[in-house]
C-alpha cells in the first residue's frame, strides 16, 4: 500500500508541473551599462546624441535581441520484421532384447515417436512526425569565447480559457544571422525548444493521473 501510494503521488505531482510565466531561468538579461566620456558643451560632437553609421545592427551583445523563425520539421520511420521456425521429429523403432522385441502383454513398450514444430513471427511498425513554426524573440545571455552568441527567451500567448508558451534555448553564430536580425531555428546549436500550454482546453485532451497510472511501466498486468 505505502509502494502505491508513493507511485500515485508523485504522478500527481508530475501532472502538477506546469510551467509558469516569467521563469528566471529564461528571463531576459539586460544589457550592461557603458560608461560614455562626458563631451563638451561647445563641441560638435555629443554622446547623448551619436548615431554609428557603420555600426552593425545584427545582436553581437548581452542584451540584444535576436528574432528565431521555428522551422522545426522531424519524420521518423521505423519498421522490423522477425521470423523463425524449427522443427524436429524422433522415432524409436521395436527395440530388440536379447533377441526379442520389449513387450508388455504382448504390446511393444518402446515403440515411441516424437514430432515438434514451432514457429514464431513478430512485426512491428512506428512512425512518428512534427512540425513547429512561428517567430520567437530572444535575448543574448553571454558573448562565448569563439564570439558565439548564447541566447534565450520564452513567448506566451493567451487564447481564451488557457495560454500558449514557446521556449528556446540554444547558441548562434553571428554569422548566421541575416541583415535582418533574425535567424533560422535550424541554425541553432544544442537547441532546446519547448512548446506547450495549459488551461481547460489542455486538461481536456490529457490524462488523467489514474489512467496514466494503469498505462505506465508501474502495472504489472
Amino acid at each position: 500500500m505505502k509502494y502505491l501510494i508513493t507511485v500515485i503521488l508523485i504522478l500527481v505531482t508530475s501532472a502538477c508541473a506546469i510551467p509558469e510565466r516569467g521563469d528566471p531561468a529564461f528571463a531576459p538579461v539586460m544589457p550592461q551599462a557603458v560608461k560614455i566620456p562626458a563631451g563638451h558643451e561647445d563641441s560638435i560632437y555629443q554622446n547623448a546624441s551619436a548615431m554609428m553609421l557603420y555600426e552593425d545592427l545584427k545582436a553581437h551583445r548581452v542584451g540584444d535581441v535576436v528574432i528565431v523563425k521555428l522551422e522545426e520539421k522531424t519524420d521518423a520511420e521505423k519498421k522490423t520484421g522477425t521470423s523463425t521456425s524449427k522443427k524436429s521429429a524422433v522415432a524409436v523403432k521395436d527395440a530388440i532384447l536379447a533377441g526379442a522385441p520389449v513387450t508388455a502383454h504382448g504390446i511393444p513398450i518402446l515403440n515411441n515417436s516424437y514430432n515438434s514444430d514451432v514457429g514464431f513471427d513478430g512485426v512491428g511498425d512506428s512512425s512518428q512526425s512534427n512540425k513547429l513554426t512561428g517567430t520567437i524573440g530572444v535575448t543574448v545571455v553571454k558573448v562565448l569565447a569563439n564570439g558565439n552568441l548564447m541566447v534565450q527567451g520564452e513567448k506566451w500567448i493567451g487564447i481564451n480559457q488557457g495560454q500558449e508558451y514557446v521556449r528556446l534555448r540554444g547558441i548562434i553564430r553571428p554569422t548566421d544571422i541575416d541583415p535582418r536580425n533574425t535567424i533560422s531555428s535550424t541554425r541553432l546549436a544544442n537547441a532546446q525548444i519547448e512548446y506547450g500550454g495549459n488551461g481547460a482546453v489542455a486538461d481536456s485532451s490529457s490524462q488523467g493521473w489514474l489512467s496514466r497510472f494503469f498505462n505506465s511501466s508501474w502495472m504489472p498486468f
